[in-house]
């Protein structure tokens, strides 16, 4: 099996720690919001690769993280705790905000297929840990205390840009206008910040330096070693947290151990919707229950993630939406009735090599739609093999449904009646066309005419 690494900025083949098992930590939500179709992907994408190390015979521990503390709307250590200005938006307390955003989340995945870690680690449960590995990080000499909170000094860690490759000359050029006060480098990264004096907040506790909350990153490296070891395999997230939220865990981690943190770093690219990036205001803002509610099937959405690298930057539109709900009725539509044998070694292996080849969703699908069309399979055979596949696909292709026909071609289908009904056979051959563009057979027969998902 081979993996990119961010680290290396290279495939590399994936040799764990141990020979049997896999350590796994998956940068979790911050639960102050709704989380969209483009948060999605990115869990989509690290359940693909969950399902794919365990079908090469790895046993894997997934930890994953909820942040409901802790994380300001700034990059800078500066703005609103999200947490709380989340709860102003929606006039909850932060305690019911968080608990009814990771419900939310949790909603999302399970209609996505999704296989969340049996427990998942909450930052607010965590906070003696988070003190604990703060408190060493003083003794080693790496913070120091400024107005507003205890801060990492990232000129104490030689390697600090060792992930992201930034420039430090560049940074501080570009250094903006909020940079925190009173800082030592621009790179710096609040450990724990103080309550302001003028106001109280929701969420703070008592600390060796005074009440306060702690900062973002120190939840990740307290969670994930308590969790997994000081050095473990495996860590996610998006293309977002490499600049700054995991090179801080990386500094804060190696800082205070003196080991190497974690061998692979998996980053997964970001999703626009018709090519523009998700926004409320742009009206092109999804949640997996708006997409729901219009009809569709979620695990439509599930394949069209499959359908690109999680490297890419991919493209979400209601079209291309549409389009992977009938391919995956199509799919299904091959499942058949007939008892299933064994699955067939040759496709398997073919599909395997996609997947274990950086995680190559897009062939892997390519392979299964070659499958279902080799007429050399015996019977049971095809149906064998999809199921096995679809234990890394998780689109639930042994589903009994009725197949939902889009309003579309039913449109199609009623103007082509009335043609037919006119004589005007032309224009009729032209709605059958424009019927099988959109991935449906047309049947005429003395019962009417009947549309079926193309096989």
């Amino acid at each position: 099996m081979k993996i990119y690494n961010t680290l290396s900025r290279s495939i590399e083949e994936f040799v764990p720690i141990h020979p049997t098992t896999v350590g796994m930590y998956s940068c979790g939500p911050t639960v102050y919001d709704y989380q969209h179709v483009g948060h999605m992907r990115r869990y989509v994408g690290d359940d693909v690769l969950l399902r794919v190390l365990r079908a090469n015979g790895y046993v894997v521990h997934h930890v994953m993280n909820i942040t409901d503390v802790g994380h300001l709307v700034s990059d800078e250590d500066t703005g609103e705790d999200k947490m709380e200005k989340g709860a102003k938006k929606y006039g909850k307390d932060v305690w019911e905000l968080a608990k009814m955003f990771e419900q939310q989340f949790t909603q999302s995945c399970k209609a996505l297929g999704i296989t969340l870690p049996t427990d998942l680690m909450h930052a607010t449960d965590f906070i003696p840990e988070q003190i604990t590995l703060i408190k060493k990080l003083e003794e080693k000499g790496f913070t120091y205390k400024i107005e507003d909170g205890i801060y990492f000094d990232t000129s104490k860690f030689p390697d600090y840009f060792k992930l992201s490759r930034q420039n430090p000359e560049e940074l501080k050029k570009g250094a903006r206008v909020e940079f925190v006060k009173d800082k030592k480098n621009v790179s710096d990264f609040a450990l724990w910040k103080f309550s302001p004096t003028n106001e109280k907040r929701q969420m703070e506790w008592e600390s060796p330096w005074g009440v306060g909350f702690p900062g973002w990153h120190i939840e990740c490296s307290a969670m994930s070693m308590k969790a997994l070891g000081n050095h473990f395999d495996i860590h996610t997230g998006g293309i977002d947290h490499i600049n700054i939220h995991h090179t801080n865990e990386i500094a804060q981690s190696e800082a205070v151990t003196g080991e190497k943190f974690v061998n692979y770093w998996v980053h997964h690219n970001f999703l626009v919707v018709n090519g523009e990036k998700m926004s409320k205001s742009l009206g092109n803002f999804y949640t997996v229950q708006d997409l729901i509610k219009d009809g569709y099937d979620p695990l439509a959405l599930r394949y069209l993630i499959l359908q690109t690298h999680y490297r890419q930057e991919m493209n979400f539109t209601l079209d291309s939406l549409k389009a992977a709900e009938v391919a995956l009725m199509k799919l299904r539509s091959h499942m058949g009735e007939e008892e299933h044998s064994i699955p067939n070694l040759v496709w398997m292996e073919k599909f395997m090599d996609a997947l274990n080849d950086d995680l190559n969703t897009a062939k892997a699908l390519a392979v299964v739609w070659e499958m279902v069309k080799d007429d050399a399979l015996i019977l049971g055979e095809k149906k064998a093999t999809l199921l096995e596949m679809d234990k890394i696909l998780g689109l639930d292709l042994d589903k009994k449904t009725t197949v939902e026909v889009p309003q579309a071609v039913v449109d199609l289908v009623s103007q082509r009646e009335a043609f037919r009904k006119a004589g005007d056979w032309g224009a009729s051959d032209e709605m059958r066309s424009k019927i099988q563009d959109l991935g449906w057979e047309v049947e005429d027969s003395k019962n009417g005419t009947k549309v079926t998902p193309k096989k």
